[in-house]
């Protein structure tokens, strides 16, 4: 009876030993058991936005990107009251439509720029295009003052997301629930802000 028992058993030892030799654990990564992964802060990064650093972008582009960010920020409020979003989340949302905003300005303040550009070369040449000219220039007051309105626009709603986070990460920190160095980060850009607008 016992040897009956026996073979089964030592096959079964010998299937684990080859299988362990063939895939041995990592010694290197002690946390390779955790449960939990770790939280993603992608959706609150600071890197710029796509759209935001060329000066020459396609404004329609632009504004198929701005309309796509307002639809996402429009239902924002309501998910975060069901609990599907964080507050923080609805924040970022809408610093995002600000931020598109004014890139979108600019890149229609740069078009004008183009324009203006182009009717000076024509009236150079003795083209009779002055009115032209002029009709260029007065749209390209009225966009500037628009591009300057929605910079101050977004330096204001960056002040307020980085004062709101600040606030956040004190509270997380007087609970227990963040580090003393979130609280430092916080601190640190909301002083980055205010330098550059002063």
């Amino acid at each position: 009876m016992l040897r009956i028992l026996a073979l089964p058993v030592t096959l079964l030892a010998t299937a684990m030993v080859a299988l362990a030799a063939e895939d041995p654990l990592p010694v290197d990564e002690p946390d390779s058991f955790d449960i939990e992964p770790p939280l993603l802060k992608q959706n609150l990064s600071d890197e710029p936005l796509p759209g935001e650093a060329g000066q020459n972008a396609d404004v329609s582009r632009l504004e198929k990107q701005l309309e796509r960010v307002k639809r996402n920020a429009a239902g924002a409020e309501r998910l975060c009251k069901m609990g599907v979003l964080s507050k923080t989340e609805v924040e970022q949302r809408l610093l995002k439509v600000v931020r598109y905003e004014c890139d979108l300005a600019n890149a229609r303040l740069v078009r004008a720029k183009e324009e203006v550009a182009a009717q000076e070369a024509k009236v150079s040449a003795g083209e009779r295009a002055r009115d032209k000219l002029d009709a260029a220039k007065s749209a390209l007051a009225q966009l500037t003052e628009a591009a300057q309105a929605a910079a101050a626009k977004r330096e204001r709603a960056e002040l307020e997301t980085a004062e709101a986070n600040l606030r956040r990460q004190e509270k997380l920190l007087k609970l227990g629930s963040a580090h003393k160095s979130d609280v430092d980060r916080a601190q640190q850009k909301l002083a980055e802000l205010k330098a550059q607008k002063n």
